[in-house]
């Protein structure tokens, strides 16, 4: 097994640690959950590169690297829906789509056929992962802070039309690019 499909089992690995993490009571795990986000979306980034640099693109990681992103994001999604973060129906949209494109794939694969990743698909990604990240980031502030001020301040970004209109934004991306997956398999 090549070193970018290894970081990409890695990656899949880390999302339910992740979300565990997350959704722990323990403040030190919490914090620990972004360090681990961290480290998978920097797998994400370095598997890609690797694998072109060195001619290690396989049928294999070509379907396990946009698996292992899909698995990681929606854990994210999930515990942000957990967390009173994020809308049910839009975490319920998200991961529905990401489950009919691995689907897809791997109905692709097995008829010796491979779905390659569209560069929106890449933005929608970029974009979900950023945004997790960003979240994450204020979430680690909060609970690093001993500012009341600052933990105000995070909880109203996070029930603000701002954070609102960005996670229409990714929830639009993702079922865009899902729609995209499927007009281009019936050609």
């Amino acid at each position: 097994m090549t070193l970018p499909n290894q970081l990409s089992v890695l990656r899949i690995i880390l999302a339910p640690v992740f979300l565990y993490c997350f959704l722990s009571q323990d403040v030190l795990l919490k914090k620990i959950s972004v360090g681990i986000y961290l480290l998978a979306t920097i797998t994400d980034w370095y598997d890609g590169w690797h694998a072109r640099k060195f001619g290690q693109v396989t049928k294999t990681g070509i379907f396990l690297d946009p698996l292992a992103d899909k698995i990681l994001t929606s854990c994210a999604f999930i515990g942000f829906y957990y967390m009173d973060i994020m809308p049910l129906w839009m975490v319920i949209l998200i991961v529905f789509r990401d489950l009919v494109i691995t689907l897809l794939r791997s109905y692709s694969e097995m008829n010796g056929k491979t779905l390659p990743t569209s560069y929106i698909a890449k933005v929608k990604t970029f974009v979900q992962m950023t945004y997790i990240f960003a979240i994450l980031l204020l979430i680690f502030w909060s609970l690093s802070s001993t500012s009341l001020s600052v933990k105000v301040d995070v909880g109203v970004f996070l029930i603000s039309p701002y954070n609102f209109g960005i996670m229409y934004l990714v929830t639009f991306l993702t079922v865009y690019t899902g729609i995209t997956y499927f007009f281009e398999k019936k050609k």
